[in-house]
């Protein structure tokens, strides 16, 4: 088992970045593909982006495509989401969550590991 514990989440202007961070308590780390969902209020959970456990592929949302960068330093057993040219549409309780296997799911129900998630507000 795995735990999760996002951070950096915060309060933003349009227009400008954040970056959160999901710290993982397993040295195995590096075995897990990652992912971010976002949920805002009266809305599904959805897939943001994902990044795989070995070659590091990834995979995005298109509302993340070209502005939102997976990351992640098995060495600090974090994975991190660099947002920018942030928009009000973005505001959203931001999850990570880890499988264990290859591949990135997009599909919620594909991870059996969550963080509390960390709010991130955009203002107009």
């Amino acid at each position: 088992q795995v735990q999760l514990v996002e951070s950096g989440g915060g309060l933003v202007q349009a227009g400008g970045s954040l970056r959160v961070s999901c710290a993982a308590s397993r040295r195995t780390f590096g075995s897990y593909a990652m992912g971010w969902f976002r949920q805002a209020p009266g809305k599904e959970r959805e897939f943001v982006a994902g990044i795989s456990r070995s070659d590091g592929r990834t995979y995005y949302a298109d509302s993340a495509k070209g502005r939102f960068t997976i990351s992640r330093d098995n060495a600090k057993n974090t994975v991190y989401l660099q947002m920018n040219s942030l928009k009000p549409e973005d505001t959203a309780v931001y999850y990570c969550a880890a499988r264990s296997g290859a591949g990135v799911p997009v599909l919620k129900s594909e991870y059996p590991y969550w963080g509390q998630g960390t709010q991130v507000t955009v203002s107009s």
